[in-house]
């Protein structure tokens, strides 16, 4: 096996952010594109049949290693340009080529997820990993199912990458599946709708809880069908392998992910307004709106239209005194990345937020449930952390050094905390912000936060 290489953004000196309080925030800003969007544009490209052109593609280094791992297989990318556009010259389903090497992921979870289905298809051997971080991350959710598909791939022997795939003979198809995710993921059912289109008949995947929808939505934009049923077990939808994608124009909405640390520093910031335009409103995506509505944050969408196949709005955010809520589990689904700054808007609330059913969260690039309650912790929060939850009571934030644990959903949110602390933070382990968000530091500042980069 090649030598594994960790491609973190770490530089001699790890990044650190120094933040001061803030109390105004104002402005108008465009986050960049969606990061999952991104994703699936540069994999959907690759395996259609013709050239695919990307607008507002999102050049954090995860969507640049998904770009990168399809380049080494055989495809031709080209971009992303100034613009931030992108031309793929897809293959076609058969057409990607044995990579020379291990394939780099980086930091990059949805990639190596998702590319699990993918590489368990074809006809070549091949082997991912990435950097530190991602290398402690759990497989086995995906891997198990494609197991069941009859995919030759494993990890390491306590389910972390690097992951293994030695191919399926020429002669034969992967083994179609019904498959009920244990625990509502969009990566894992997307994991497996991959795999199902190089699988002989029908592989349905039936999710307990809704999920964001992304890669069923390109699928289609792509030409290849997929249907869905309500079940008294949840949604399922089902792809029949076999069919071809063809090659499409994609807008890539600006990521909600991305615009929810603005949202939530527009309500905790002690006066202003804040518009973020062209922000992705898909409604398995706005989890995070529901739950800062609900706590009483004046957010306003306007300007509602489609870009791409995907819904777009602006949303203009005004300061807001928040209240402490009990977040409905339904919306959990809706807003699993978001739920590191829903946690600040919570410590800068009145009373308590509890939140459940969010096993997830743990297996993300951190334990982010841990992560966040510890770093509120050291600012003076009342946090009790739950196997699947936390509750955090809301009160003055103060100053202190946090750890982020290379996290950059973590990282962002205490830059966000910021405007309400007493005094300065220092965050440490910031390297993997550009993963998700390259001009994070360059629009907080903008907005009226001060975060210094070091």
């Amino acid at each position: 096996m090649a030598q594994i290489i960790d491609s973190s953004c770490s530089s001699s000196t790890p990044i650190r952010f120094i933040t001061q309080p803030r109390n105004k925030v104002t402005g108008e800003i465009i986050v960049p594109g969606d990061k999952s969007v991104s994703h699936r544009s540069i994999m959907f490209g690759s395996l259609a049949i013709g050239t695919t052109h990307i607008k507002g593609f999102l050049p954090g280094q995860d969507c640049l290693a998904t770009m990168n791992v399809f380049k080494a297989m055989g495809i031709k990318i080209e971009g992303p340009d100034e613009n931030q556009n992108v031309t793929v010259t897809g293959k076609g389903l058969h057409g990607l080529s044995a990579p020379e090497a291990l394939l780099d992921i980086g930091n990059s979870g949805t990639s190596i997820r998702l590319l699990s289905g993918i590489l368990a298809g074809q006809t070549f051997p091949s082997s991912m990993a990435g950097d530190s971080s991602l290398n402690g991350r759990p497989m086995a959710r995906v891997i198990n199912p494609l197991k069941l598909m009859g995919a030759d791939i494993s990890a390491s022997e306590d389910g972390t990458p690097p992951v293994v795939c030695q191919g399926r003979k020429p002669d034969t198809k992967l083994t179609a599946i019904d498959y009920n995710l244990p625990m509502a993921s969009a990566q894992v059912k997307s994991c497996v709708l991959l795999a199902g289109m190089y699988a002989e008949g029908v592989t349905s995947v039936t999710e307990p809880g809704i999920t964001r929808d992304h890669t069923e939505r390109m699928l289609t934009a792509f030409g290849y069908p997929v249907s869905t049923e309500e079940t008294v077990n949840g949604k399922k939808i089902s792809i029949e392998g076999g069919h071809t994608l063809t090659a499409c124009d994609i807008h890539v909405p600006g990521d909600i992910s991305s615009a929810t640390f603005f949202m939530v520093a527009g309500l905790i910031a002690k006066e202003g307004q804040l518009t973020i335009k062209n922000v992705g409103m898909n409604p398995t995506r706005i989890g995070s709106i529901n739950i800062l509505k609900q706590m009483n944050g004046d957010l306003t969408v306007i300007n509602e239209r489609m870009a791409g196949g995907e819904p777009v709005a602006d949303v203009i955010v005004k300061s807001s005194q928040l209240c402490g809520i009990d977040i409905d589990e339904r919306d959990v689904p809706l807003a699993i990345d978001e739920f590191p700054a829903i946690f600040i808007a919570a410590a800068c609330a009145n009373g308590t937020t509890r939140l459940r059913g969010a096993e997830e969260l743990r297996v993300k690039e951190s334990d982010r449930i841990q992560a966040m309650a510890d770093g509120l912790v050291i600012l003076g929060i009342d946090c009790t952390v739950y196997d699947d939850g936390v509750d955090i009571v809301g009160g003055q934030l103060t100053s202190g050094t946090i750890h982020s644990h290379d996290d950059h959903r973590i990282a962002m949110s205490f830059a966000i905390a910021s405007l309400r602390a007493s005094g300065s933070l220092e965050i440490l382990d910031c390297d993997n912000v550009a993963t998700s968000f390259p001009n994070f530091v360059t629009l907080a500042n903008q907005i009226g936060l001060s975060v210094k980069q070091q």
